[in-house]
């Protein structure tokens, strides 16, 4: 009989999506295999065979092949519960085996030369038909005599025979047989899990949270230019809703910046809740002069939350905004608020930063192609580095990433290592890249902005809108994206950024919880 217990010990259910797995209990019918493409600390393929009510399993480093020629090394690992069969997803940065990983094959297998296939291995050598999408025919796993640690190496082999194909190499076939994905459009969209045992059509499911109900958007509708709306348990006074407050043709009035800002607050919250929050002001709307707007007036409603600055000095603001609930951004959308911008620490640890920051904004000769070039740099830094972030494009002309942190860092200390890391991708490119501090002795040319990592200085939030023509909207993105020649920093608007949100999820959705260290840059 298998034995979860060793896979169970080994991870924290309260922080991985991947299943606790219920008692092993001997199967009926066909037995099930699974090969999960898995990039944790390096790439590999896990081989999971269902014997006697759990998932016994091998990780093999280049992946099972047809090619009889090509013996793989395999290492015996801990039994997983049958529940695995369908995960794919993210294990979380810092979990046992943390990375993506999709279901690369599936399928039946029947044991071969033995009817007794738990026997088959402790005597070390099973052969198994294998009925999958990608692997068909006979394989043969053998243990090998040596030991490696404390786990058994073995050899994965293809026996010659009508399936097998020479040359045949898995890298070639890299997608998620359930969904069609790759392993980085898993890594791009955490928002959609596999739920295990679920039928094909219902086993996709949103990881976001439920949009405010079509009977609130109908509500505001119902408004005249003014009134009441009755939104996320609040009672919400707004007013002047057919005001123009970005110019387009058609151009975007405040009514439908509430039906915005109601469908995406739910989403936007966990990157705004416990930070006090500074307010961009247009209310005469985008095309005239705005101003910044801190201090939370007398006249707002009781039930807003807020936060009292306890080091402000006198003339500083000392109230501020924390938008706790949805409802509250909305309130600061009525108030003629078209930019939102949290800090980047909690009111909880005001001086311990939740996100190490970097700007990358662009000068007058900085072309489109050239920061992105900055931006791959970052990319390609961090995955050395092996720190999690994510890049978001402002709205306007450039590209920030963010880069989520564990407690007890200061913003000194972000900032410094912003600095290293800016600097060192900056002497690939220097031809690009301005350190002055003045944007007129730039001399056009781009600033990786590190500066930002300070108290009380701030960053667009995710989904914000900007205030400019046809409202666009600061939208985070995946990696892979920076190559998408479609992309532009204000590709997105009101009028399109849910659609996107839909198809693609939230990436950013990656660094929630993630609390990483930040490693020497040498």
């Amino acid at each position: 009989m298998g034995d979860v217990a060793p896979y169970r010990r080994m991870r924290n259910f309260g922080h991985t999506p991947e299943p606790a797995g219920a008692d092993a209990a001997r199967g009926n019918g066909e037995r099930r295999f699974v090969v999960q493409r898995h990039r944790a600390s390096r790439l590999h393929y896990d081989l999971r065979f269902e014997i006697d009510g759990v998932l016994v399993s091998w990780a093999v480093p280049k992946g099972p092949t047809l090619d009889p020629k090509t013996k793989r090394m395999a290492v015996h690992v801990e039994d997983h519960p049958i529940e695995y069969l369908h995960f794919e997803g993210v294990i979380p940065s810092g979990q046992y085996g943390g990375g993506d990983v999709i279901v690369w094959d599936t399928g039946t297998w029947e044991p071969a030369k033995t009817e007794d296939p738990a026997q088959a291995l402790e005597q070390g050598e099973l052969h198994a038909e294998m009925h999958g999408e990608k692997l068909r025919g006979r394989l043969v796993l053998v243990r090998r005599d040596d030991k490696s640690g404390d786990k058994e190496q073995w050899l994965l082999i293809h026996k010659k025979d009508e399936h097998a194909v020479p040359g045949w190499d898995p890298e070639e076939h890299p997608r998620s047989v359930l969904t069609g994905r790759t392993n980085d459009e898993v890594k791009d969209d955490p928002d959609r899990i596999w739920r295990s045992g679920a039928p094909a059509d219902d086993a996709e499911v949103s990881m976001l949270p439920e949009p405010v109900d079509d009977e609130a958007i109908a509500a505001l509708e119902g408004l005249g230019k003014r009134g009441t709306w009755e939104v996320f348990g609040r009672q919400l006074k707004v007013t002047n809703l057919d005001k123009v407050l970005f110019p387009g043709d058609p151009p975007v009035t405040k009514r439908e910046l509430l039906a915005y800002v109601a469908r995406i607050a739910p989403l936007s919250l966990p990157y705004l809740e416990g930070r006090a929050i500074n307010l961009n002001r247009f209310p005469d709307g985008a095309g005239t002069k705005g101003f910044w707007h801190k201090e939370l007036p007398k006249h707002a409603p009781e039930w807003l939350p807020r936060w009292d600055n306890p080091e402000a000095d006198p003339g500083e603001t000392t109230t501020y905004l924390v938008v706790d609930e949805p409802a509250a951004l909305l309130w600061a959308a009525n108030f003629g608020a078209l930019e939102w911008h949290p800090w980047t620490s909690r009111t909880s640890a005001m001086h311990e930063p939740t996100y190490a920051l970097i700007d990358l904004d662009p000068g007058e000769r900085t072309s489109w192609e050239e920061l992105l070039d900055l931006a791959r740099l970052h990319r390609t830094a961090l995955d050395h580095l092996g720190v999690v972030g994510r890049p978001k494009v402002t709205g306007k002309r450039g590209i920030q990433v963010w880069i989520p942190i564990r407690p007890g860092y200061t913003f000194d200390e972000t900032r410094a290592w912003t600095e290293r890391l800016s600097k060192t991708v900056g002497k690939v490119l220097p031809d690009l890249v301005s350190w002055k501090w003045e944007k007129k002795a730039r001399g056009g040319l781009a600033r990786l902005d590190y500066t930002q990592n300070a108290i009380n200085k701030t960053l667009v939030a995710p989904y914000s809108t900007r205030p400019a023509a046809g409202a666009p909207v600061s939208v985070p993105i995946g990696w892979a994206e920076l190559d998408d020649p479609a992309l532009r920093p204000d590709r997105w608007t009101i009028r399109t950024v849910l659609d996107r949100i839909e198809d693609r999820g939230d990436p950013f959705r990656a660094l929630l919880g993630v609390e990483q260290d930040l490693p020497e840059i040498s």
